[in-house]
């Protein structure tokens, strides 16, 4: 090895790549797999309970990989994190700014409620606990220290948070920014009792960060006036900003949030198919209302409802397209069924309405939306689950359930007819 390794080359199965940086007992190492990790060497008998640090996880906490408590030397893996301790970032760039302290924060709150969810402490965070990538804090070293207490992580946190806002650990009240000060007031209550657990507090700093801002869609084309009466498949929609789980949350975060959105948009075209006149109206009332709220103004929420009536003629060529091809298609063999065909029309334009080329807007509302559930695991998890469920219901039904063209029953005769005696045209053909 080289000159820059410690004497010793391996801890258990894991190859050592440099010497403990600043005293600090962490090694940077790589496994058997060759992926890089961090190595903290402990004190000897200590005892780590590596399975509920592994259980530990958050976007703003160091994964714990691997880890041994009954050897001469314990030690604890984790993934390697390429960032700084927040306290050579506060010495060398000052302290953090209004939003940037907002976000750390909040990703400090949210960390330890992940620590304390596994039923662990950290017992020691602070500024050399913290390493900043990116502008997001990401928490190492929890559970290491004996006795350690939720309260007491809450304590901390406040410290933390006052010194990369001011660069020291006491400072007088008004040296925070005023929407973040009665937290962290509560959460140095000398009173343990009287502090939030980690939860609340993680609840409480999310509220704080700022969502990003939402784009002022531009106003319609004066060309558009005189446009021909056919309206042509609609152009893309102004872009709506990308949606993240609060700035500077992972990019796991906006991928849950994108998963989401589509679950919604599978149990809408589901909708569309068993109850097609019901589900169409639903789903234009939806998008309409979700791109209206990407707009403060009056005039935007006008543009929004006018980019919706310009789709409606690309989803009604679809939602008459499917049927008759379906009819066509039969004359290879089988016969369709005359309602079903034109309920997969129905399913066919409302998917028209959300996923149509150009069409983006709705579904970026959407996952803005979700992005506030995607920050938390467990909101993640229950909405997953309850979204899920509807959407495999959604699915089941449209393949199975007789579709309902209520309160239009007229319309449903009138089709059925219709379908029939294409069906048989196409046969005699």
């Amino acid at each position: 090895m080289s000159g820059e390794t410690s004497h010793q080359e391996h801890i258990g199965p894991y190859r050592l790549l440099s010497r403990p940086a600043g005293g600090t007992g962490v090694h940077r190492a790589t496994g058997p797999d060759g992926r890089d990790v961090a190595i903290r060497l402990l004190p000897p008998g200590a005892a780590p309970d590596i399975e509920r640090m592994r259980a530990v996880a958050s976007p703003y906490a160091a994964d714990v990989l691997d880890g041994e408590s009954g050897v001469r030397r314990p030690y604890v893996v984790s993934r390697f994190v390429p960032g700084r301790p927040l306290a050579e970032v506060v010495a060398e760039q000052g302290p953090m700014p209004g939003d940037a302290l907002r976000r750390m924060a909040a990703g400090l709150a949210k960390a330890l409620a992940a620590v304390h969810r596994a039923g662990l402490a950290h017992g020691e965070l602070g500024p050399g606990t913290v390493l900043v990538v990116d502008g997001s804090p990401v928490v190492v070293d929890f559970g290491l220290a004996a006795g350690a207490h939720g309260p007491g992580d809450v304590r901390a946190w406040a410290a933390t948070v006052t010194f990369a806002a001011t660069g020291r650990f006491e400072v007088p009240p008004d040296a925070l920014p005023a929407d973040l000060r009665p937290l962290v007031a509560m959460a140095a209550d000398p009173d343990p009792a009287a502090r939030p657990d980690a939860e609340r507090l993680a609840d409480e700093a999310s509220r704080l960060v700022p969502r990003p801002a939402r784009p002022v869609p531009a106003p319609a084309p004066a060309v558009e006036e005189a446009a021909p009466p056919v309206a042509p498949p609609p152009a893309a929609e102004p872009a709506a900003a990308e949606p993240v789980a609060r700035t500077g949350e992972p990019a796991v975060a906006q991928a849950w949030a994108r998963l989401l959105a589509a679950t919604v948009v599978v149990i809408g075209v589901g909708v569309a198919v068993m109850m097609p006149i019901a589900g169409l109206l639903l789903t234009l009332a939806a998008v309409t209302v979700l791109r209206a709220a990407t707009s403060d103004t009056v005039a935007g929420r006008a543009w929004a409802l006018g980019r919706t009536a310009l789709t409606v003629p690309y989803a009604a060529a679809l939602a008459v397209a499917v049927p008759l091809g379906l009819a066509a298609a039969s004359v290879i063999g089988g016969e369709i069924d005359s309602l079903g065909a034109c309920s997969f029309g129905a399913g066919a334009g409302a998917a028209v309405l959300w996923t149509a080329p150009g069409v983006s807007a709705p579904r970026r509302q959407l996952e803005r939306m979700f992005a506030a559930v995607a920050g938390s695991p467990r909101r993640i998890a229950v909405a997953g689950v309850a979204l899920g469920v509807l959407a495999l219901l959604a699915v089941v039904g449209a393949m199975s359930l007789t579709p309902s063209f209520a309160p239009m029953y007229g319309l449903q005769s009138t089709l059925e007819r219709a379908m029939d005696r294409l069906q048989n045209a196409v046969d005699r053909w």
